[in-house]
């Protein structure tokens, strides 16, 4: 039952794929059709919205999910993974894939905004369970060294 923990953590890993292909499927078209020679970030700015979503996605996928690699990490080696984790998991990577798909296709940004907050109840959630469990764990390996 742990290990399936493991299923959303590697669904993160693919959607983040998923959308660095979308991303450059969409900008090196952007790019050619545009005759913008970019040289900074601004310039990449300027492509159509279609192209620069994605992009702004990818740079998502590496803000929250990092934290929630590494909580997933971390209750696994703490041997913290109950159904509660594991569904929070899985809600996580649900509202992660809504998130991009939003945000790579129509972007309305209420709606976007929707499911990036649910999304994020769900890892607070394990945050703080993980914290919780951390500190009784720590403490208990504390009182019997």
């Amino acid at each position: 039952m742990p290990e399936l923990i493991f299923v959303p953590f590697a669904g993160m890993m693919l959607l983040t794929l998923v959308v660095w292909v979308v991303m450059f499927a969409r900008r090196i078209p952007a790019i050619q059709a545009s005759g913008i020679r970019p040289q900074t970030r601004a310039d990449l700015d300027r492509l159509p919205a279609p192209a620069v979503n994605a992009s702004n996605n990818l740079q998502n996928l590496f803000e929250l999910p990092v934290l929630f690699y590494a909580c997933v990490l971390a209750l696994y080696q703490l041997r913290q993974v109950d159904h509660v984790h594991v569904a929070c998991t899985f809600g996580f990577l649900a509202f992660r894939i809504a998130h991009s798909t939003i945000h790579c296709t129509y972007n309305h940004i209420m709606q976007r905004f929707a499911v990036y907050a649910v999304a994020s109840v769900f890892l607070w959630v394990m945050v703080v369970r993980l914290a919780a469990a951390a500190l009784k764990v720590g403490f208990v390996a504390g009182a019997s060294g």
